[in-house]
């Protein structure tokens, strides 16, 4: 089934979100109408009648009489550092400000991606990631949110992420091109 932002659905069962941009979980119940005013990342953003907005995750698709998106589906197995190393920034760029319709490389909010072999094809990842305001709400959940799509790589034993503030964010730290197209 396509989809255009904008949309109306109505829940066809209780699914779980996350609340934006308190970031807490949230329960949407069946019946509940719906407008997706963004689905990137494998992810969907909406807002009820009653005016709140909170994030589906893509596993949760069928909720809105939708498919899962492919970028929510399990990798297959991949053994090889350069392989796993494609496949987490790959991840990374599935996972999108839910307020914001671009994802965190492309913001520029990912500083740092360490990829360290434990075991012989298992590999642990270590990243340093930023907000593009310190008192964002939306922080951790963008943080589960990328530790959920990396663990979901097979070979991936390990994934923790900081959020770090130093060095501050800045428009400079944005792709280029998503730079000039903001500003």
């Amino acid at each position: 089934m396509s989809l255009t932002n904008g949309e109306i659905k109505t829940l066809n069962r209780d699914c779980k979100a996350i609340g934006i941009p308190s970031g807490n979980d949230v329960t949407l119940y069946e019946g509940t109408e719906v407008r997706i005013t963004q689905a990137l990342g494998g992810m969907f953003t909406v807002v009820t009648q009653q005016g709140v907005m909170a994030s589906i995750q893509g596993k949760d698709a069928d909720a809105l009489g939708l498919e899962i998106p492919p970028e929510a589906a399990v990798q297959p197995n991949e053994s090889d550092k350069e392989t796993v190393e494609k496949l987490v920034w790959e991840k990374l760029k599935s996972c999108y400000d839910p307020e914001i319709p671009h994802n965190v490389v492309d913001l520029g909010l990912i500083y740092e991606c360490d990829i360290a072999e434990t075991e012989k094809e298992t590999y642990s990842v270590k990243i340093k990631m930023t907000l593009t305001a310190p008192g964002c709400g939306m922080g951790e959940w963008m943080k589960r949110d990328a530790e959920t799509k990396i663990r979901s790589i097979s070979g991936i034993h390990d994934c923790h992420i900081d959020i770090v503030f130093d060095p501050p964010w800045s428009p400079e730290k944005m792709n280029p091109v998503l730079r000039r197209e903001l500003y």
